[in-house]
């Protein structure tokens, strides 16, 4: 593979954050100018809001207006397909959830099917029948929270073999940062309580790898597992890969930040790279970087 195709999808699980005003958005950001001062910065958004519940078509003509053509959404699944029904007679509410974003078509990266904690090895020709069903017009990146599919086994091998053979992209979901948080903050306890503590298992099965990292809230102490990231996306890069990197925030406040910090490694790494433009507030303010970021 060429060196020259491989490109990082850098950003946030997602765009809008009242909490970003005047730490990343400008001080008087209206929540119309969220998505372009976000897409401004970072190349893609997981667009977690998807998960629960469909945006009108009003609200996605005005994401389409929004976001510069280069911008890719990855849309999660709702949770009425994975949660609720977990994939079984899904067939209208997958119909509904593609042709409700089919106007950002072109601006699509892989959609994000976030597996409910008890979907196991027992539902993998769900899965299978699931999958075969989806259009071949998008790419598509599984995240399964079953412990048996984060031992080496048979499970995880089959499952392993069933993403291949239709194209699909394995989720790599780091909460290490989170659970080694010595924090005790609301946010913090909550993450905690809501995020899966499973074993980090690092697949890339397609020319789009896709990785979600949830970090500690004191930024500095992801250092060391940002830079073992940083080593892992550009070997990808250099294979000609174009990775998704996602950083998580306990309450999300700074995954910006924590974004631009991985971003620093990757560059240190490989100066190619071009630099990440400055926060909105930044140019507002001149160029001057801000302190918390």
């Amino acid at each position: 593979m060429s060196l020259s195709h491989g490109s990082l999808k850098l950003g946030c699980p997602i765009w809008a954050h009242a909490s970003w005003r005047g730490k990343f958005f400008t001080a008087n950001a209206a929540r119309t100018d969220f998505l372009p001062q976000y897409a401004s910065v970072f190349s893609t958004s997981e667009g977690n809001s998807t998960f629960y519940g469909l945006p009108t078509p009003e609200v996605v003509a005005r994401w389409a207006a929004e976001a510069p053509d280069s911008f890719c959404f990855c849309f999660k699944f709702p949770r009425t397909i994975t949660h609720e029904l977990q994939l079984i007679d899904a067939q209208n509410p997958t119909a509904e959830f593609m042709d409700r974003i089919r106007p950002l078509e072109g601006r699509l990266g892989p959609f994000f099917l976030q597996l409910h904690a008890s979907f196991g090895p027992q539902q993998l020709k769900v899965l299978d029948s699931y999958l075969s069903d989806l259009p071949r017009s998008h790419s598509y990146a599984i995240e399964v929270r079953h412990p048996d599919f984060f031992v080496p086994g048979r499970a995880a091998e089959n499952l392993i073999a069933l993403l291949v053979s239709h194209g699909v992209e394995w989720v790599n979901f780091d909460t290490r940062g989170l659970f080694a948080s010595q924090a005790d903050d609301s946010w913090t306890r909550d993450a905690k309580r809501k995020k899966p503590n499973l074993p980090l298992i690092i697949n890339s099965l397609t020319k789009t790898p896709f990785v979600r990292f949830v970090g500690d809230t004191v930024i500095e102490q992801n250092d060391r597992i940002l830079e073992f990231w940083a080593d892992k996306v550009v070997a990808w890069l250099r294979e000609g890969r174009s990775p998704y990197f996602f950083t998580h925030h306990p309450d999300d406040t700074y995954a910006p930040a924590l974004a631009r910090r991985f971003h620093g490694f990757v560059r240190a790494r490989r100066p190619a790279l071009d630099p990440l433009p400055p926060f909105p507030i930044e140019r507002d303010l001149g160029g001057r970087q801000m302190a918390l970021f």
